[in-house]
């Protein structure tokens, strides 16, 4: 085989057209419900604040993660043959890793601004200001873009003693299997050991943050109320987050005897879920959003049907 050639082996069999008009529903929904929300935010002045530019923030991550899946999914659910290019495959890699990662700091950072909105109100605006805002947001995306591609580099130097991905999509982790030496992959597995702890201090700050903001909300009607409009949707795409990233890991140390559909279905779990849970429930939750929406959508019947 050439080395710059990945195969992707899928159990489609004959239902590559039905699951194409699925994959492509889902992706347009993806896209239509991420892109609402972030042209809302932009274009409503009262909402350039931190925590509306942080979920639009987290929406364009979303469309930026999905754009490294579906396209190449949906060519290949109507495709007799599986293939990517070695150099594809890096990139696509790239895309995913730098996703779920960014997703965390944004994540992280979410939650440190909500701990600064309850706990530390009177200072909230000197504290979360825009420019420091802005350093936040940027440096979640530069961390997140060199991590990643300091990753696909040690990668793209290993030689591969096997073109078959055991995977919907290309990772990082799944092309290190491959490799021929062992002992090419020290500086991937040291990297990959480092990133884990960078990120696990992200954890370990969004427990902080929140058990801070619980202990001061449980003596204040007025922070249980602000806990529940602003805090809850953000808690609920943490869990979901956390969850469907457990689920993948737990998969891939031990769903060897999975079914392999079930198997594919865990594998595109946080590629399909969150990119829709994200905006789908901060747009439900957050009544300024909701009502934005509605007010659009409204005027543009309206509209239609004078």
């Amino acid at each position: 085989y050439e080395r710059a050639t990945t195969m992707l082996r899928m159990d489609i069999h004959n239902t590559g057209v039905a699951l194409f008009s699925v994959m492509l529903l889902c992706y347009f929904f993806i896209v239509l419900v991420n892109v609402v929300l972030v042209v809302t935010i932009i274009l409503d002045k009262n909402m350039h604040e931190p925590m509306y530019i942080l979920l639009c923030s987290l929406c364009m991550n979303g469309l930026y993660g999905t754009t490294g899946f579906y396209p190449k999914i949906l060519w290949d659910l109507l495709s007799p043959v599986h293939v990517i290019s070695y150099s594809g495959c890096l990139v696509q890699a790239f895309v995913i890793h730098a996703f779920v990662s960014n997703d965390m700091s944004i994540l992280a950072v979410m939650s440190y601004d909500r701990y600064v909105a309850i706990c530390r109100p009177l200072v909230y605006h000197s504290v979360m200001s825009k420019k420091r805002l802005l350093i936040l947001v940027s440096f979640s995306w530069f961390t997140t873009f060199c991590i990643s591609s300091t990753n696909m580099i040690l990668t793209s130097r290993l030689h591969l003693c096997s073109p078959y991905i055991d995977r919907l999509y290309c990772m990082n982790w799944n092309i290190v299997k491959l490799a021929c030496f062992p002992a090419d992959t020290i500086f991937n597995n040291t990297l990959a050991n480092v990133t884990n702890i960078f990120y696990l201090c992200h954890g370990v700050l969004m427990v902080w943050s929140y058990l801070y903001v619980i202990k001061i909300c449980v003596n204040s009607l007025e922070n249980r109320a602000k806990f529940m409009q602003t805090c809850v949707p953000h808690l609920a795409c943490l869990l979901i987050f956390l969850g469907t990233i457990l689920l993948d890991f737990m998969h891939i140390r031990y769903g060897s005897n999975l079914p392999q559909a079930f198997k594919n279905f865990i594998a595109i779990e946080y590629l399909v879920i969150l990119p829709i849970m994200n905006p789908l429930i901060y747009g439900f939750k957050l009544t300024n959003i909701r009502k934005r929406i509605v007010a659009v959508i409204t005027f543009k019947m309206t509209l239609l049907i004078s």
